[in-house]
């Protein structure tokens, strides 16, 4: 190997695809729940995705933990 060649070797978590929910979010990354909603919504973080429920104005969740890990360095495994 060249001497000017690293390697950098990393342990990723256990990711299980756990829905990381909105007010763990929050307090993790230090934004308001409403915050996060609108900005899933809008599709501006991309941690996540909000999906409209038929014939309604609400919107159901789904942050998976390792996508939250990627775009926020945040994890925590299921317990």
């Amino acid at each position: 190997m060249k001497e000017e060649e690293k390697r950098v070797f990393i342990e990723l978590p256990a990711f299980t695809g756990r829905n990381v929910p909105i007010a763990e979010l929050s307090k993790a990354i230090g934004k308001d729940a409403q915050f996060i909603r609108i900005g899933l919504q809008k599709g501006i973080l991309k941690f996540g995705y909000a999906m409209k429920r038929d014939n309604s104005s609400e919107f159901n969740y789904y942050c998976p933990d390792k996508k939250v890990w990627e775009e926020t360095g945040y994890f925590r495994s299921a317990i």
